[in-house]
């Protein structure tokens, strides 16, 4: 399961509300154990390898705490359960962030930001060779998710917009067979079915995220009042994950375990799984990651992603402007509505790593 956006934000709302009213707020004052889960994507398998590892027990046990990572298939499933508080963070893109949790009114903390899709998420025509030949055609792709969002940056660049499109919603199960139908003829879609779909006969890959560097953010959000009833627990995340990164990173025989052991949760092999780092801009080192989030890219892009969801309806119920939600970034700067901050850009843990400080 990619990084797809809810179809239906006031579903997810509601299940929220219900949740809640069972288990109460995971941003319940001080704690000593701790829940986080993810799903499978590149950029995300190394949280299966932390816990299956020990690296996580070993980080929570220096800081005398208790953090469990739990893998859900359904990633959609995986934000609503962070959103009405059964976990205390939950890997997922800013675009997601932005839309559900956030958008919500849940005040969630970008605590690690790990990746952004520099080329795994991509356009593919069929019998035609160039981006502007896409007009007028049906597009299949998953509706609401990144791919949709690609779309709409790549039409952009070349003077078209939505309208001059037909966008067919499509499984992400289903992409590879649909392609294979005569009558469809544009895709949008991602690794490791971008690749497959691209490599048939007359295909050509006209358009993808690198084209749009640092749009498309995988990150590990947490709940923000969590975060700073528990510091903690940032510490622990954060230390964690920079030390795997470390392992993965290189090409001495633990590297390559924690890679193989990566490829086969995720259902390839070592050299498949490199493959599909190798479109990854993967922040290996914190301060790269610093670097990233302190950028001043970043506040336009949420600007970009903000419009979308809002051209969409499901940037919150009741959004009046693409500003509804207040984002936050480490230089103090605000898009969005300052009295509605619900997304934090937060360099902090991510600093303290950097700084050798954990």
């Amino acid at each position: 399961m990619k990084r797809t956006l809810i179809t239906s934000l006031c579903f997810a709302l509601a299940m929220a509300v219900t949740v809640l009213s069972q288990i109460g707020p995971a941003q319940a004052a001080k704690k000593s154990e701790f829940k986080v889960c993810w799903s499978i994507y590149v950029g995300w398998m190394p949280w299966g390898y932390l816990q299956d590892s020990g690296i996580m027990k070993k980080w929570a046990d220096k800081y005398g705490i208790k953090v469990d990572i739990v893998q859900i298939n359904d990633y959609v499933e995986s934000i609503n359960q962070y959103t009405a508080g059964a976990y205390d963070g939950c890997s997922m893109t800013n675009m997601d962030g932005l839309s559900i949790p956030a958008g919500g009114g849940i005040d969630t903390t970008a605590l690690i930001v790990g990746d952004y899709s520099n080329g795994n998420d991509g356009i593919v025509l069929k019998d035609k060779k160039t981006l502007a030949d896409i007009k007028g055609q049906k597009v299949n792709l998953v509706e609401l998710s990144v791919s949709h969002y690609l779309l709409a940056r790549a039409l952009d660049s070349v003077g078209l917009s939505e309208k001059d499109v037909t966008v067919v919603n499509t499984s992400d199960a289903d992409m590879v067979a649909a392609y294979a139908t005569p009558d469809v003829t544009s895709v949008v879609t991602w690794n490791p079915l971008l690749s497959q779909i691209a490599g048939e006969v007359n295909s050509t890959q006209v358009f993808d995220s690198a084209a749009i560097p640092g749009e498309i953010i995988d990150i590990m959000m947490v709940n923000t009042q969590t975060l700073a009833d528990n510091p903690d627990f940032g510490k622990a995340l954060v230390g964690a994950w920079y030390e795997l990164m470390g392992i993965m990173s290189s090409d001495t025989p633990e590297g390559i375990a924690a890679r193989t052991a990566m490829a086969k949760a995720s259902g390839t092999d070592l050299a498949g799984y490199d493959a599909q780092l190798a479109t990854t801009k993967m922040f290996y080192k914190p301060a790269e990651s610093v670097e990233f989030v302190t950028s001043a890219g970043l506040p336009k892009t949420m600007k970009f992603v903000a419009e979308f969801l809002f051209s969409k309806g499901i940037l919150g119920e009741g959004a009046p402007n693409a500003g509804f939600v207040g984002v936050s970034f480490p230089s103090g700067e605000i898009y969005g509505d300052k009295s509605n901050v619900k997304l934090r850009f937060d360099t902090t843990y991510m600093q303290m790593a950097a700084n050798g400080k954990l």
